[in-house]
């Protein structure tokens, strides 16, 4: 009985160890505040400029951050910063804050398509002063909003290859 006890916690302590490291907000080389963005009305896809055209959504360039911040709190430390990566033509080593296996194929084309917003599986992002996941992404989750949809598109959706390519 108390081996069992001790599995069980085992089990349940792993459980919400890795579910508050899936959920945790990865360092990033540069600060961002996507609040500060979002306030200044810059919009998701300025940015993130593959989600409609390809399959990744894609991560602000050098020359993306600098087209602005060349006049736009150019003094702040940050800044400097980044200036330094322009300078030196370095990209930024953003960190994915949603990365995803090998072996999972997602595009966010589809998704954008069918009329999810942003906010529908990263959270309200342009509340965030630090991005981070929301959720788990993993196929549960997946699973769990593609059986949700209409019923003739269901057996696409859940088809194994919908997502594992």
């Amino acid at each position: 009985p108390a081996a069992g006890l001790l599995f069980v916690g085992a089990v349940v302590a792993g459980i919400l160890l890795t579910r508050a490291v899936a959920l945790a907000a990865p360092d990033q080389p540069l600060p961002y505040s996507h609040k500060v963005h979002a306030e200044a009305g810059v919009q998701c896809l300025f940015c993130h400029t593959g989600a409609l055209r390809s399959d990744v959504a894609g991560l602000p360039s050098v020359q993306k951050c600098i087209g602005c911040h060349t006049l736009i709190s150019a003094e702040e430390e940050s800044i400097q910063v980044l200036t330094g990566y322009w300078e030196r033509s370095e990209p930024i080593p953003w960190v994915r804050v949603q990365p995803q296996p090998d072996f999972v194929f997602f595009s966010h084309q589809p998704h954008l398509g069918a009329g999810l917003t942003c906010e529908a599986c990263h959270g309200d992002v342009g509340r965030m002063t630090v991005a981070r996941p929301v959720a788990r992404m993993d196929m549960g989750w997946c699973l769990d909003c593609h059986l949700q949809q209409p019923s003739e598109k269901v057996a696409r959706l859940a088809d194994c290859l919908a997502c594992h390519k």
